[in-house]
């Protein structure tokens, strides 16, 4: 990034000169997240699927003042600037992508660049301050989303998740997976699976 120095991974594929789509990954994901939308969307859109700041092959500076909103939005915003041009090299809007943790980016870019975004897509991730006014309301979702403040601990989550050589980390995999397949099988499918 120009302004930061900062380095950024991202994966580019599509028509040089069409419009910018980009994706932005979720926690604790990389660009890898969206390949498969890479390849379904390149014929139209010149693809990007960057790993955002800290994961992946991305630098990752150190103390959190560098993971606050401006910065990450500052990122975004570089990106787009750097590959959104047509083939005329002027600056087009993108069409904005994102998951998760980069969900809440999109969202907070879009409202805050909406003069770089065409279209916003989120998937599973809500507006901060929707978020936070339902937190307020439902103080149970707080547990729900207990996670998101370990993580933010120094130390604690990593060494947490490398007990017992990761286990954590394939047990909940796992959990999850049975968890997502149950959603889309019946449960006489799920039974002879077993």
């Amino acid at each position: 990034m120009k302004n930061s120095g900062l380095r950024l991974h991202y994966v580019i594929a599509g028509q040089e000169g069409a419009q910018l789509m980009l994706f932005l990954h979720g926690f604790p994901q990389n660009w890898f997240t969206w390949r498969h939308q890479l390849k379904e969307f390149r014929q139209t859109f010149k693809v990007v699927a960057v790993d955002l700041r800290g994961y992946g092959f991305s630098d990752a500076p150190a103390g959190s003042e560098h993971y606050q909103r401006d910065p990450l939005l500052e990122d975004v915003q570089g990106i787009i600037e750097a590959l959104g041009t047509d083939e005329k090299n002027a600056f087009t809007k993108c069409i904005l992508v994102g998951h998760d943790w980069g969900g809440a980016i999109a969202w907070e870019f879009a409202a805050s660049y909406p003069n770089m975004v065409e279209k916003l897509i989120v998937l599973n991730s809500v507006q901060f301050q929707v978020f936070s006014e339902y937190l307020a309301q439902h103080p149970c979702q707080m547990l729900r989303s207990n996670y998101t403040f370990l993580f933010q601990l120094p130390k604690l989550p990593e060494f947490l998740c490398s007990c017992d050589n990761f286990n954590y980390i394939d047990v909940a995999e796992c959990i999850r997976n049975i968890q997502v397949r149950a959603q889309f099988v019946s449960p006489v499918d799920f039974s002879g699976a077993m």
